[in-house]
């Protein structure tokens, strides 16, 4: 009777305390030339304030300040416009991805309006719907809804052929490969469309804020500390803004690992 050896699994080493102290290198770099820029007068501390007195702005501002209220309000105008986009952007690229010749039929229409700069197109909608929140709302789900589309059905149309293939070999009919394989397919491009989607929304809600009538929103908060030299707020603000993108970038990056997790296999 032969003896049978297993090898044992080896798990994956755990990242070490230093690697995981990499990714600080960049901001305490960041805040440190900012703090000899300031020391040095490079720039006006009329302009640039130091790095301490931002810090204690933005945290003071978040712990129930003003800086909270807009925050809040940006936010929520994102949020509406990423769900609006996401709603409408997913199924219908799915769809026209796993119909190529309907997708090729619109296909110039996507590229057209996702290469047009959506900042160009805020006259257009404060003609439609006026000086309002849901003019922000619109034109960011407007911006949001191209990249997810297109995304979506890249991944449905160039799915691996393979699987396909397979499920058709094994009597799948065209709608049991269509949700069981071409969706799965799409997951992970569709989740990188909503990440760009995001994003995108956070970036045109800021400039409507900006400059269309809006009295709350970091963007509305920027540009009036802007106007009376309140650089304390105006770079808060910003921070506060660039914060916001960063968590809403992580929060997609996990649930795309947690919910894509055969990626790659």
């Amino acid at each position: 009777m032969t003896a049978v050896t297993t090898t044992p699994t080896t798990k994956a080493p755990r990242p070490s305390y230093a690697s995981r102290l990499l990714p600080l290198i960049g901001p305490i770099v960041l805040f440190l030339v900012w703090d000899i820029v300031v020391r040095l007068k490079l720039v006006s501390p009329v302009l640039l304030p130091t790095p301490w007195a931002t810090l204690v702005a933005l945290f003071n501002g978040l712990m129930g300040g003003p800086l909270l209220t807009d925050f809040l309000a940006s936010l929520s105008r994102i949020m509406q416009a990423f769900v609006l986009a996401a709603v409408v952007g997913v199924p219908l690229g799915v769809l026209l991805g796993s119909n190529e010749r309907a997708y090729r039929s619109v296909e110039f229409l996507i590229d057209f309006f996702r290469s047009t700069p959506s900042s160009a197109l805020i006259p257009l909608f404060l003609m439609i719907f006026g000086v309002s929140d849901l003019n922000k709302v619109a034109i960011a789900a407007f911006a949001a809804v191209l990249v997810i589309l297109f995304n979506s059905a890249y991944g449905v149309i160039n799915a691996r052929k393979q699987r396909v293939m397979a499920a058709r070999v094994m009597g799948a009919t065209r709608w049991q490969i269509f949700k069981d394989v071409l969706i799965w397919e799409s997951l992970q491009p569709t989740f990188v469309g909503l990440r760009s989607g995001v994003s995108m929304a956070l970036v045109i809600v800021i400039v409507a804020e900006m400059f269309i009538g809006s009295e709350t929103g970091l963007g509305n908060r920027i540009i009036n500390a802007q106007q009376v030299l309140n650089v304390r707020d105006m770079y808060a603000a910003i921070l506060a803004a660039g914060a916001l993108g960063y968590i809403l970038n992580i929060v997609f990056l996990v649930l795309e690992k947690r919910v894509v997790h055969w990626s790659g296999r």
